[in-house]
C-alpha cells in the first residue's frame, strides 16, 4: 500500500501535489535509546484536498507534519513543498518559506494577547512587510464569522473565536498549503465543529490545502482522506470517510492490526 499515488513527471516531480515525502525518516538516540519515530514514510498531500493523519499515540504522525511543514529536520529521505526540497534550504530560507507558503494552526492559539483580531490575523504579512489583499482578506473573514468582532483582543473572545482567528490568520496570506496539529483540541464539540467546517469550507470553496493531525474520528470525518500511521509508518488510507469507519480502523490500529 501506498498513498503517494500520482507519478512523477519527466523532472521528477509530482504533479498537482502541494507537499509530498519520499523515504522519509526521523531516528532520535542511539543504541538502545534509539526510536525510530518515522520510518521511510512517501506520502502525497494533494492540492485542494483535506486529509487528515490519525493514529495511535506514539505512531509518529505530529512528527510526520512537523517534518512535512518545515518545524522539524528529519535524518533521511525527502520533503517537498510544491517543487521546493526542504533538505536544500539553509535556516533563513526555511524560515522564508514557512512564511510565505505555509499556514500553521495549532492547539494553543497563539495570539497576542494586546493585539485585536484583526492584527493577530494580519500579523504574518506584517511582519514580511506585505499588505493583504483587502478582498481577499474580507472573504477569509467572513467565511470565519468574524466580521462583527475584528477590533476584540484574545481575552474579549471565546475559545472557539479565538480559534477562528487563527484559522484566519493561517489562511489570509493564501499559503500553499496550511497544517493544523490538533486544531480542535482545546475546544468543546460545538466550536470544534464549526471550526472544522471552515477548513473543509476553505478547501471546498477558496481551494485551499489541508493537511490535519487529529486523534479525533469525528475530525477526521470532515477531511476528503485520511492517512493512518502506526509505529511509524504509514499503514493505510481511507478516501471520504466517515466517523464511524474511522473509528473502527483506529480500533484495529490500536490492537495491532495493521
Amino acid at each position: 500500500m501506498t498513498a503517494m499515488s500520482h507519478a512523477p513527471d519527466a523532472t521528477g516531480l509530482m504533479p498537482g501535489l502541494a507537499a509530498a515525502t519520499s523515504g522519509l525518516s526521523k531516528v532520535y538516540g542511539r543504541g538502545d535509546a534509539r526510536v525510530v519515530a518515522l520510518d521511510q514514510v512517501s506520502v502525497g498531500f494533494r492540492e485542494g484536498e483535506f486529509t487528515a493523519i490519525m493514529g495511535p499515540s506514539g505512531s509518529g504522525k505530529s512528527t510526520l507534519m512537523h517534518c512535512a511543514a518545515g518545524l522539524d529536520s528529519f535524518s533521511s529521505g525527502s520533503v517537498r513543498i510544491g517543487d521546493t526540497e526542504l533538505s536544500t534550504l539553509n535556516d533563513r530560507q526555511l524560515t522564508q518559506l514557512r512564511r510565505d507558503r505555509i499556514g500553521f494552526i495549532f492547539q494553543a492559539f497563539n495570539l497576542l494577547p494586546t493585539m485585536t483580531a484583526l492584527e493577530n490575523i494580519t500579523l504574518p504579512m506584517t511582519i514580511a512587510g506585505r499588505r493583504p489583499d483587502q478582498a481577499w482578506l474580507d472573504r477569509v473573514v467572513a467565511m470565519v464569522g468574524l466580521s462583527g468582532r475584528l477590533g476584540h483582543r484574545p481575552s474579549e473572545l471565546s475559545g472557539g473565536q479565538q480559534q477562528r482567528v487563527a484559522v484566519a490568520r493561517a489562511l489570509v496570506s493564501q499559503p500553499s498549503i496550511v497544517f493544523g496539529d490538533e486544531p480542535t483540541g482545546n475546544l468543546d464539540s460545538r466550536a470544534g465543529a464549526e471550526v472544522l467546517g471552515f477548513l473543509r469550507d476553505s478547501v471546498r470553496e477558496l481551494g485551499q490545502t489541508v493537511v490535519m493531525v487529529t486523534h479525533d474520528p469525528v475530525a477526521a470525518g470532515y477531511a476528503d482522506r485520511v492517512v493512518f500511521l502506526a509505529d511509524g509508518r504509514l499503514v493505510d488510507e481511507m478516501v471520504r470517510p466517515t466517523a464511524g469507519r474511522v473509528l473502527e480502523r483506529m480500533k484495529g490500529l490500536q490492537v495491532g492490526v495493521g
